[in-house]
């Protein structure tokens, strides 16, 4: 579908400087923009590819200046990754294809409430008294077990396992292999050295408006509910244990592991592959870097975090600076050492 320069300009609040006439068809990055194409420039990096592109138009931030000629034209906004952003997501809303209708093999319990235009794919699966919302899509393989409530417009895509009991708000997606509700890694040491299973009788809740990436886990509580707040963004490969709480807003990245009894305040960010200690608590707007350890509570709003155990991200520089030096420092003490 071909839309104007102009009117991309107007969807996403911009102003076109240059040929506003032109059409363009598809999104394309900047340095493999094709004529017809829309791309957008927000990292400086890339822009040496934009006096290249042969992108009909490119997004920038309104106060950009060119250093060399460019044939494209320009739609200046406050904010070009943002932007282009909602420009995607328009883009998406206008060529999905939104899947409705009940496919066959399928089980539903007669117990279970399916709200309007609801897509279950088939071979999936909804246990007693499942609640399920308006516009929700189950797709194929995916478990919904007993007693569960879906929000309306979530999407479950294929191979989901939600657990017994557990809530999942509006507005949600859970991607493939994703595992809601399965039991806490908790147990008892016996004085055989053997290990006695807890029983994990709690729940997952999670709230509206919030992302699950493929083949997450997220552990029941064992006692009361384990909580992913509205707006939280959970990567792929993320491991919430039982009882934690992920606050509003959180960005969590692939393969972080976030310990049992943990809370997370809102608007926290977990770098890839970072682990935080149970039963500890991170204040509001805490950044932490990929594949830091977290064995503390973290009490100061908005301080960034590195390194295992972390410090503050400024310590942290200087400290990776001196460990560089280190050979050199110790050859010279033994240099000194011979001397003396």
């Amino acid at each position: 579908m071909e839309i104007s320069i102009e009117q991309v300009a107007q969807l996403i609040g911009g102003t076109v400087d240059g040929d506003a006439t032109g059409n363009v068809d598809r999104l394309e990055k900047i340095e493999e923009a094709t004529a017809g194409s829309i791309a957008f420039l927000a990292n400086p990096k890339y822009t040496p590819y934009l006096y290249t592109t042969q992108a009909s138009a490119v997004i920038v931030k309104k106060d950009f200046e060119a250093e060399k000629e460019y044939t494209t034209s320009l739609i200046r906004v406050d904010d070009p990754y943002s932007s282009f952003a909602r420009l995607l997501e328009a883009y998406q809303q206008m060529t999905a294809v939104v899947k409705k209708g009940i496919e066959q093999p399928s089980f539903q319990s007669d117990s279970a409430t399916i709200g309007d235009d609801t897509y279950l794919g088939a071979f999936s699966y909804l246990g007693e008294n499942v609640k399920i919302g308006n516009n929700v899509q189950i797709y194929p393989n995916s478990h919904i077990g007993d007693g569960v409530e879906i929000g309306d417009n979530t999407i479950i895509f294929a191979g989901v396992k939600v657990y017994a009991n557990c809530k999942i708000g509006a507005n949600c997606i859970l991607h493939s292999g994703a595992v809601v509700g399965s039991y806490g890694f908790g147990y008892a040491p016996q004085e055989d050295g053997s290990f006695k299973a807890i029983p994990q009788t709690g729940n997952v809740i999670i709230e509206d408006n919030v992302d699950i990436g493929a083949n997450t886990t997220i552990d029941c509580a064992t006692m009361g509910s384990t909580i992913i707040r509205s707006g939280a963004k959970l990567d792929n490969l993320v491991q919430v244990a039982h009882n934690v709480e992920i606050g509003k807003n959180n960005a969590i990245a692939s393969q972080a592991g976030i310990s049992g009894s943990a809370k997370l305040g809102q608007n926290v960010q977990v770098g890839g592959q970072a682990g935080i200690t149970g039963h500890l608590t991170l204040a509001d707007k805490t950044i932490i870097g990929p594949q830091a350890g977290v064995p503390k509570t973290i009490t100061e709003e908005g301080k960034v975090w590195f390194g295992s155990p972390i410090m503050e991200h400024r310590e942290f520089l200087k400290s990776s600076i001196i460990l560089r030096k280190l050979p050199n420092l110790i050859q010279r003490v033994k240099d000194l050492e011979k001397k003396l």
